[in-house]
């Protein structure tokens, strides 16, 4: 029942702090601009759902990581398998079918899986600018994997000096947290002259094992035991404090540079370098399996995940025949990541690694044409793929190579031309639609070395048509009405074709390379009520149409329908075009001024699906439509001082709701009355301050969970932290 009580009464909390403060305080919907077509643009004018996320809002909530900073926002939802994850969820689609982009390139790349994806922390959430996320299907501008939703990410911008003089400006944080003894120190420096500009940033975090709560929850979420190697034997150790989720902490390290160059009147040349890398991340969902009454592994960690992105931006700006603004944007990333299990018991360590060169072009741009605006682009994009594996006895230190998750040296790429055009009909109505064509490849070689393939070849050339119409009804001032019509396609990619796996005890998943691609239909009316200073109301209603989905499915391997993998006798499955799925949902917003201090805000999200299942022909519960989840927050500003009581919350999901895929993963779920797992619902408050003082810092002070609640969200395979005081103290120059 606290679903009415948090839509209705709003006493708690909206984190909303992530979202809409910067869209929606004290600004009217005609000054809000975002980057839904790449270049800024009034709110009030376009038919998509966005959620804005400021600077200021990651200043005062002060998220641990981007992941963190979506979560925060009660618009999209986190799942993480372990404390160096998140994982978003955004209108029933995830990992491969929803689109990372950063600074306007896009992180996701050939592996992108479909189960849950770890890489949004690669971002730094204290280097970022703003971050928007543009709900539903984004493959007009930005083509493949752009179903669900577009998470953009902007890192902080080098500005230059208004005078002659160097202009110097910068900040430094630190930051603790005790569920979790986070120790974070970041810093950013901006020297800017008249033509030139440098910026750097660096963030250290280091994250040790997550305490969750004391109160509510089953005991099946304690750790109470673990395996440690003690005189070359793996013995399973009791642990001294069954709160602690032994081996889930991890580090991290972000760096930001930047060099801006204006070369001369509407010239703007930006390069950039972005490294990120984590440490050796322990898979905590893995590590509380057990097997015949036993913990079954004695190691399971992501080994560093490591992010580099150069680019390069060119943009003029000139009033032209053919384009006002254009730009050019060159990106060059190298991706790579590892996987690192041992089972208990056994003296063989598995380690595949993995490494992706991509390579983009996009060029894009704008033209004003009477009451419309046109917007156009190319986009050009190249993955190589490099695999392999190697198995180590770690008694004597031998490496023995073996079978590699992908097939080494496979590539991926994708070629789209697009055009969206945006006209004023009349004053108050705006009607925005557009086309994009993309042509796809894909090219994989199967080593038979360790398994004897029945295909030695994958090749993929296939295109899509994919477009969007909407209309922006505006019939009185502060009214608006929302109409669009939006599809979406995923190309599959490496993973989707070639990847080998064990995708839970005793499946082994084999490539298929007969995949095509899965294409979706989102149709999604919205109605906004605004008066500036007073209220926002927001209800967003839509319904998604998924053909062609690619989902897991029993299969055969040279005839077999079971495989002996890693000494297992594992049944064959492989992802097949097979399965279709709707997802149907409701998004309320809404934020109230009163008693000139104090705002009410709260978010709500209701999203139901089907999805064909991955064994029979039927449509069962949607993996990724998280429970009814969403926030609510009372505010309060004075002067240099704003204070909130928040709160977060997920109802629950009885067994006969799950996923089957969800209702095999016994070890991460609650147990029911009859013994089936299910996700019971919670609730937490969190109380938060920051102060300004002397306008060169900024003091910050969370008490976080302060019930001290143990909770498992959604999905996820750790549970969540406990109570949690977090202080900071950032000084600006």
């Amino acid at each position: 029942m606290h679903k009415a009580i948090l839509l209705c009464a709003g006493l708690y909390a909206c984190i909303h702090a992530a979202a809409q403060t910067d869209t929606t305080i004290e600004k009217t919907m005609d000054e809000v601009v975002v980057s839904v077509n790449k270049w800024e643009q009034k709110i009030n004018e376009v038919p998509n759902k966005i959620v804005k996320v400021g600077k200021q809002d990651i200043l005062r909530n002060n998220p641990q990581t981007a992941a963190d900073l979506l979560g925060q926002s009660g618009t999209v939802f986190i799942q993480k398998s372990q404390l160096g994850g998140g994982s978003p969820m955004i209108r029933g689609f995830a990992t491969n079918r929803v689109l990372l982009v950063v600074d306007g390139v896009r992180m996701n790349n050939a592996i992108y899986r479909s189960g849950n994806l770890q890489n949004v922390i690669s971002i730094d959430a204290l280097s970022t600018e703003a971050a928007e996320v543009i709900f539903g299907p984004g493959s007009l501008i930005y083509g493949s994997d752009a179903i669900g939703g577009v998470m953009d990410f902007h890192t902080l911008e080098p500005r230059f000096s208004k005078n002659k003089k160097m202009m110097a400006k910068g900040s430094a944080l630190t930051r603790y947290s005790t569920a979790n003894q986070e120790i974070t120190g970041h810093a950013d420096l901006n020297l800017g002259w008249e033509k030139w500009s440098l910026l750097t940033s660096v963030t250290y975090s280091r994250f040790d094992d997550l305490k969750m709560g004391k109160y509510g929850g089953q005991n099946s979420y304690y750790r109470p035991e673990y395996v440690e190697r003690i005189n070359n034997k793996d013995s399973i150790v009791k642990n001294s404090d069954p709160r602690i989720q032994r081996f889930s902490g991890y580090d991290q390290l972000n760096l930001l540079q930047k060099v801006r160059f204006k070369p001369g009147p509407g010239w703007d040349l930006l390069y950039s370098f972005i490294h990120a890398k984590t440490g050796d991340a322990p898979r905590y969902d893995r590590l509380i399996q057990y097997r015949n009454g036993a913990l079954r592994f004695a190691e399971w960690y992501y080994g560093p995940m490591t992010w580099n992105m150069h680019t390069l931006n060119i943009l003029h700006t000139r009033k032209t025949g053919i384009y006002d603004d254009a730009r050019l944007t060159l990106a060059s990333q190298d991706y790579a990541e590892s996987r690192i299990d041992r089972t208990r018991g056994n003296n063989n360590r598995n380690r595949q690694s993995e490494k992706v060169d991509a390579f983009s072009a996009n060029l894009d741009a704008n033209k004003s044409m009477g009451k419309g605006q046109l917007f156009y682009g190319l986009e050009f994009v190249y993955n190589k793929v490099g695999s392999r594996g190697e198995r180590t006895t770690i008694n004597n230190g031998q490496v023995t190579p073996m079978v590699s998750r992908y097939p080494d040296g496979s590539t991926w790429s994708t070629t789209g031309i697009y055009g969206s055009y945006k006209i004023n009909l009349q004053p108050n109505l705006t009607l925005t639609t557009g086309l994009r064509l993309s042509y796809n490849t894909l090219a994989a070689t199967f080593d038979t070395t360790f398994i004897k393939f029945p295909y030695r070849q994958a090749a993929l050339r296939d295109g899509g048509l994919t477009g969007n119409a909407g209309l922006v009804f505006r019939p009185a001032e502060g009214w608006q009405l929302n109409g669009n019509i939006a599809t979406g396609y995923r190309m599959p990619n490496v993973d989707d074709i070639g990847k080998l796996f064990e995708s839970a005890p005793g499946n082994i998943t084999v490539p298929n390379p007969d995949l095509s691609p899965e294409y979706a239909w989102n149709f999604e009316v919205a109605v906004i009520r605004h008066k500036p200073g007073r209220y926002r109301f927001e209800l967003n209603g839509f319904h998604t149409l998924l053909s062609n989905a690619i989902v897991r499915r029993p299969a055969t391997f040279n005839g077999q329908d079971s495989i002996l993998f890693n000494n297992v006798l594992s049944r064959v499955e492989a992802l097949q075009n097979v399965a279709n799925a709707t997802v149907t949902g409701l998004q309320i917003s809404a934020e109230l001024f009163f008693a000139t201090r104090f705002s009410l805000l709260t978010h709500a999200n209701w999203i139901g699906g089907k999805e064909t299942d991955d064994v029979k022909n039927e449509q069962v519960p949607l993996r990724h439509a998280p429970p009814f989840y969403g926030s609510a927050a009372i505010r309060y500003r004075f002067k240099l001082l704003t204070a909130e009581l928040n709160s977060q919350y997920n109802s629950e999901i009885s067994n006969a709701r799950l996923a089957p895929s969800e209702q095999a993963k016994t070890d991460i779920y609650a147990k029911d009355a009859t013994a089936k797992p299910y996700a019971p619902g919670w609730i937490i408050l969190n109380l938060k301050g920051s102060y300004q003082l002397h306008n060169n810092w900024l003091l910050t002070a969370a008490w976080e969970n302060l019930t001290n609640r143990r909770y498992r969200p959604y999905s996820s395979g750790i549970v969540a932290a406990g109570s949690n005081f977090i202080v900071s103290v950032r000084a600006a120059l």
